[in-house]
């Protein structure tokens, strides 16, 4: 499958019924493995780029995020959902404007966030938000791809963690055109369960960054799709720091000999 149109059609099945995971890879190699595990798609990961290129989150260009899209699109058979950011602008027109570039990368899918990054006034006003989403939805319908677009609302993870403003926020990008809805750092059952009600049929995307629920209990739900966001970089992190600190405040490798046979990871990559 490696047709961009049919990556979106796959990817819109996807959202239909059920319940999947899609993993976040950071590079291409990650994103090579974990199509090798049989995850059906993938998504970008903004802090796990940023921190591959020894940025912070958030702070790499347009540029430089289009591509890591590509990059990744063209180099798995799956579909992509692309980490947009915030649209890397403010003004619907800009938002609209860098869409438009986005879909020529082969992406099957694409987010746009709420926050300002300010943190004294982290979300913008709720009628600049939903025209950011109308513009994103008319960039991908003139692009003439079918591009499955997300709206997110951050309240959770910037300080506002206020449900019913949340589900207020959701309902409206769906009303705008988003055709998947995600609320980053929701993690009770309650919440969650609330968030999914309020905005079906339109499916849910929930993140999970530790070890809070299971693929079966956000199934119960009625969550349609899961995501991990940096915590698949993270982990990898936590890995190389372990080892990396360990022989240089001990002089010692016992880390390493914990660590996956050189054979298996260079064999995984041994067709591409």
């Amino acid at each position: 499958m490696t047709h961009a149109t049919d990556r979106c059609r796959v990817f819109r099945q996807l959202h239909q019924s059920g319940c999947f995971v899609i993993p976040n890879p950071w590079d291409l190699g990650s994103a090579r493995l974990l199509t090798q595990l049989g995850f059906p798609a993938l998504a970008t990961t903004s802090s796990g780029f940023a921190w591959s290129l020894g940025r912070h989150d958030n702070g790499v260009s347009l540029q430089e995020a289009l591509g890591h899209f590509q990059s990744i699109a063209h180099g798995v058979e799956v579909p992509v959902n692309a980490d947009f950011e915030g649209g890397f602008a403010t003004a619907p027109a800009a938002v609209a404007a860098n869409v438009a570039a986005a879909t020529a990368t082969g992406i099957a899918g694409l987010s746009i966030e709420d926050s300002t990054g300010d943190a004294a006034d982290p979300l913008f006003e709720l009628t600049l938000a939903v025209e950011r989403i109308q513009a994103a939805r008319r960039a991908i319908d003139d692009s003439g791809t079918d591009i499955l677009l997300t709206g997110r609302s951050e309240g959770f993870i910037v300080g506002r963690p206020d449900l019913s403003e949340t589900i207020r926020r959701l309902t409206a990008y769906a009303e705008a055109g988003a055709e998947c809805v995600y609320a980053p750092g929701l993690r009770t059952k309650a919440d969650i369960a609330a968030v999914v009600k309020a905005v079906a049929p339109k499916p849910v995307n929930v993140l999970v960054g530790s070890d809070f629920t299971t693929v079966a209990e956000l199934a119960g739900l009625g969550v349609r799709r899961i995501s991990v966001g940096g915590a698949l970089a993270r982990a990898a992190w936590t890995g190389f720091l372990q080892a990396a600190k360990e022989i240089a405040g001990q002089g010692t490798f016992t880390n390493l000999a914990r660590a996956v046979p050189f054979s298996e990871v260079n064999g995984s990559f041994a067709s591409e």
